[in-house]
């Protein structure tokens, strides 16, 4: 079977990777002109002149990156299988949609509002209480196109700094930690759950995952599992989905969802018994999924702008680098590395050994590091 990947960054390597074992063969479609994948057969197509050429080399298409255009994943599903849906895509480039969504599905949200001006989002900021999280509707990832606003006279700063004719404001949330939850759903509708992991952010970048999430109560994960399958469902989802959450003390709180293998879910190449990206080509392959149980501990750790010293986290023996074929480049994603332990006290010494070769990691702070 040939699959299609819309973008050819590292996650559609990672996907190839997994696919490869499967018998599967790889052609990804381009549209920036900078293709990082470094395997497989790469179309390069920046004005869409080659999208019948792409079309007639796949049996089956997915995509590792949700800001791609609409359009160009309705068309080629009127001629070959198309996973995830458009809709999904359409739904996640639009935060306004989204939220939307997930609150029909009762999906807890924090409050927000629309703002279309400088004066509308100062009101929205009044209205919600400060502070609040100004985004824009579409586009912004990685902390792009957002502006916390402490005042509401910070309204019109805000609104330039972002350069988005639609803003969704968000009454901030008084979280305990961050965490995600990755699902899988097949073609038949079968559907497993990952445990959730426990994130955390530095200037808006991921930069440490652990997996299972640690003193994690029961009915959180179980929440989770409901809320992420009620968005499957919706969506008569195929392949990966990822559902980004607050952990408050009143339960979660959903942020936002991407329609593809995410990086909070790297940890699953060794942490579990099935990546999440052998599960995505399984599911858009129409295979059975695997197993999604945990092997024991894991955290991920983001390699960003310099790859630091390889050679010493190579001699870890409990490390699992990760390399995209990169070049260095500030805020950057590089790779990454997994670190896998019998128990969270030795996971935290493990992750802290191997952050220090990695030049301006951010020091290791989770819900581990800050208890007594």
């Amino acid at each position: 079977m040939r699959i299609g990947v819309l973008g050819a960054g590292q996650l559609g390597r990672m996907l190839a990777l997994a696919g490869y074992p499967l018998a599967k063969e790889f052609v990804f479609y381009d549209m920036s002109g900078s293709p990082s994948a470094g395997l497989g057969e790469v179309i390069v197509d920046r004005d869409g002149s080659y999208l019948d050429d792409f079309l007639s080399r796949v049996d089956r298409v997915t995509y590792e990156f949700e800001h791609l255009p609409v359009e160009v994943a309705e068309k080629l599903a009127q001629h070959k299988p198309v996973h995830p849906c458009p809709r999904a895509l359409q739904v996640c480039q639009n935060r306004e949609a989204e939220k939307t969504l997930f609150g029909q599905l009762g999906i807890p949200t924090p409050e927000w509002k629309i703002a279309d001006s400088a004066a509308s989002l100062k009101a929205a900021a009044e209205a919600l209480g400060c502070p609040v999280v100004a985004k824009s509707i579409t586009e912004g990832y990685d902390g792009k196109g957002q502006a916390v606003l402490r005042d509401p006279e910070q309204a019109e700063e805000a609104w330039t700094a972002i350069g988005h004719p639609r803003v969704i404001v968000e009454k901030f949330v008084n979280f305990k930690r961050e965490v995600s939850i990755i699902a899988v759903r097949g073609e038949d509708g079968d559907v497993a759950f990952y445990p959730i992991a426990e994130n955390t952010h530095h200037e808006g970048i991921l930069r440490y995952s652990i997996a299972p999430a640690p003193g994690l109560q029961p009915h959180i994960q179980q929440d989770a599992e409901k809320y992420i399958k009620a968005l499957l469902n919706e969506l008569n989802y195929v392949g990966v989905l990822t559902l980004e959450l607050f952990e408050t003390e009143d339960g979660l709180v959903a942020n936002e969802m991407a329609p593809r293998v995410h990086n909070s879910g790297h940890w699953t190449i060794e942490g579990s018994m099935t990546s999440q990206f052998e599960n995505h080509i399984r599911a858009v392959s129409g295979h059975a999924l695997g197993n999604v149980q945990a092997r024991g501990l894991s955290c991920m750790i983001n390699i960003i702008g310099e790859h630091g010293d390889i050679e010493r986290m190579l001699e870890l023996p409990y490390a699992h680098l990760h390399l995209y074929n990169k070049g260095e480049r500030p805020g950057r994603k590089l790779g990454h590395v997994n670190i896998l332990a019998d128990s969270y006290e030795e996971l935290v010494w493990r992750v802290r050994n191997c952050a220090q070769f990695l030049p301006g990691s951010p020091e290791f702070k989770s819900s581990l590091t800050t208890k007594g």
